[in-house]
């Protein structure tokens, strides 16, 4: 990807990983079934794995006496405060207790998982320094480590983060594209659902069989075309609200990528993939739009946020800087995480460095492209400037979970 275009990054950024597949890999769609990185730097990462029959395994005393002395307490205590609080009202829930039932991960439970964020969080409340902190983790709790997706721990991390975008409450002439909200009988249609191109029309207007369920409607087609591969935003309405939509459902479709399709026709280069040049594309060639948007048959259902924080698969919201994605499947719903990657920061410059960075998170949200013990996706914020960073995060890392000692 072309670094120097997210210096000014257009106002459809999204996270890296939606940026080459428009796939965006969180819950918030119940997202992509991506089987590769499209368009990111294979040098750089791992290809997507197969499912790791044991995703973690307890983390040798070499490997705690290198992380340990790197992990510090946060600067805003609050926040990370408040992610473990999250998990904590997850935990408490009869869909957590389901969840745990048939974990892979022997002595990995619901109730170890809970006492450890209660003595996590009264740590992060008490400890005097970092000295402290690092001693009572080292004594009290014990690492597990990510297989990864090579079996050696390697991790691709991406960021993802919530949009903004201008909306109208009503259709005009201007904003004509709409979001639609999850059809109350859903559950029961019958298979194959219906196509993306059954349900809104080649060019995105049709009056189908979602008639009636509009929520608020765009201005440009791509634009909600993206809400749905990101499945949350932050809408600015004209009236002068502000809005947020939230993933409320799907059709029974695997995700295309629409950038992947554009390569395969000779349209972009693969070397040139990137979210600016696809905008490009399409600005230049907008009835393309008809032709490309149709082949994603995966349609997402949207509900109206009242205006809150954007949630994760756990039905608690995310917290910036402290809230990850992976897949459910095999990683421990609700847990604290830590990870370990070159993470980029602005710099007084101007200009983006990444810095080696060890923090804790906690494991809050899950997608259809994030597959396997081997990706991570960081959730970063709302906005463009959220939106900056989430794309310049593409990078091979660690990751374990710490839980109290037996």
């Amino acid at each position: 990807m072309g670094r120097q275009a997210w210096l000014n990054p257009p106002r459809l950024a999204v996270g890296l990983g939606t940026i080459i597949a428009l796939a965006l890999p969180s819950a918030r769609l119940s997202a992509a079934e991506v089987t590769s990185f499209e368009g990111l730097s294979r040098a750089a990462l791992p290809t997507a794995p197969a499912a790791a029959a044991v995703p973690l395994r307890p983390a040798g005393a070499e490997v705690g006496d290198s992380v340990w002395p790197q992990l510090t307490l946060p600067e805003n205590r609050g926040a990370l405060t408040q992610a473990i609080n999250h998990s904590l009202t997850y935990l408490a829930t009869p869909k957590a207790a389901a969840d745990y039932q048939d974990y892979l991960v022997p002595g990995v439970t619901r109730d170890r998982v809970y006492r450890s964020l209660q003595r996590l969080r009264q740590l992060v409340a008490n400890s005097p320094n970092d000295q402290a902190f690092q001693s009572a983790l080292r004594r009290e709790f014990v690492l597990y480590e990510s297989v990864g997706s090579d079996g050696e721990g390697t991790v691709a991390y991406t960021g993802y983060f919530e949009p903004q975008y201008r909306a109208s409450a009503v259709p005009t002439a201007e904003y004509r594209y709409p979001l639609y909200r999850r059809p109350p009988t859903l559950e029961t249609w019958p298979q194959p659902h219906p196509t993306r191109l059954v349900l809104e029309g080649a060019d995105g207007l049709a009056q189908g069989p979602l008639a009636g369920l509009e929520l608020v409607w765009l201005a440009s087609r791509l634009e909600a075309f993206l809400v749905q591969v990101q499945g949350s935003a932050r809408l600015q309405l004209t009236d002068g609200r502000v809005m947020s939509v939230g993933y409320a459902g799907r059709t029974e479709y695997p995700y295309t990528s629409i950038g992947r399709a554009l390569v395969n026709d000779g349209k972009i280069d693969p070397d040139h993939l990137s979210l600016p040049n696809l905008l490009a594309y399409f600005e230049a060639h907008p009835d393309d739009l008809d032709v490309y948007l149709p082949q994603n048959e995966r349609f997402i259902f949207f509900r109206d946020g009242d205006g809150g924080p954007p949630t994760g698969s756990l039905s608690v919201p995310v917290t910036a800087g402290y809230s990850i994605a992976t897949d459910k499947s095999v990683m421990p719903p609700g847990a604290i995480a830590l990870i370990q990657l070159p993470l980029p920061q602005p710099t007084q410059a101007g200009v983006w460095d990444s810095q080696p960075t060890t923090r804790l998170v906690l494991d809050q949200d899950t997608g259809g492209a994030i597959l396997g013990p081997g990706r991570v996706d960081l959730y970063v914020g709302s906005g463009d400037q959220a939106g900056e960073l989430a794309g310049r995060i593409n990078t091979p890392g660690r990751l374990y979970y710490l839980l109290l000692r037996p």
